[in-house]
Order: C-alpha cells, then structure tokens, then sequence
C-alpha cells in the first residue's frame, strides 16, 4: 500500500470513495486536493483518502475514507498518521474534525470531544461545520506541541 499526495486526476476516485463511506463529497474539489493524500492499491486504484482544510494554524481533518475490502488492516490509522504528519511538518498547531461514526477510533488516536462552538469561527463558516455536516456530528480537535509552546 503507497500513501501519495492526491494528483487532480484522484478527484473522480475520491469523491466515489467519500460517497461509499457516506461522507460529504460535494465540496471536495480540485483546489482542496493539494492537501489531500490518497493510498494506492496493488493496481494503483485509490482505496483510502484524508485531507486537510488549512485555516492558519489549524486545519480541519475531512474525507478520512478507506475502501471497504481493505477495511480492517489499519490503513485508516497510516492516513491518519500522514495527515497528522502533512499538519506537522507545516507548523499547524490544531486539527479539527466532525465525525458521526468514528468518534472511538479518533479518541484512540488522541482527538478531544469538544463543544462545536468553541471551533474558531473561519472553521465554522465552512462548508463542511454550516451545511454538510449534522448537528449532532461529534466535534473532535487534536493539539500538536509546537516548540515555542
């Protein structure tokens, strides 16, 4: 399994992998790609996706898909793991996210439950906090030490 940055040709495979896992594809477009990262399968196909939504210091964490024959192995925790990497390495100091699935498996990985109010207010307008997403989505923010911290 390879863990690659998406490419504007992924956009298709993404966008089908998001809509089997259920999760909001619409606002997923060629510009938002540039912080996305895809896996490969054994022939190349895109069987997981994770991206970033850069907002300053703090990012939201969206589209977290694996393809369902390759659920199960831990593919999942190595694109979450790459997220977290991409948000590191680039001085992010938060990752925020709405989940209403998988709020245990980003507890596990370190992720609070916090009020969705208390999201800064540029993530709040996007589309993901104002339409896509439930009201009753959990609301999960992880944060990163920086060195100045």
């Amino acid at each position: 399994m390879k863990i690659r940055t998406a490419r504007s040709e992924d956009l298709d495979a993404i966008k089908a992998l998001l809509v089997e896992n259920g999760l909001p594809a619409s606002d997923v477009t060629a510009d938002l790609l540039h912080d996305f990262a895809v896996a490969e399968g054994a022939h190349g196909a895109v069987v997981g996706s994770v991206g970033l939504e850069r907002f300053g210091a703090e990012a939201l964490l969206r589209s977290l898909a694996v393809a369902k024959p390759e659920r199960s192995a831990g593919l999942g925790s190595k694109l979450l793991a790459h997220a977290e990497h991409m948000a590191l390495t680039s001085g992010l100091s938060e990752l925020w996210l709405l989940t209403t699935t998988a709020a245990d498996f980003f507890r596990r990985a370190g992720y609070s439950a916090v009020d969705r109010p208390s999201a800064p207010a540029e993530l709040q307008a996007t589309t993901q906090f104002a339409e896509l997403c439930p009201s009753t989505a959990a609301c999960m923010r992880k944060r990163f030490k920086t060195d100045s911290a």
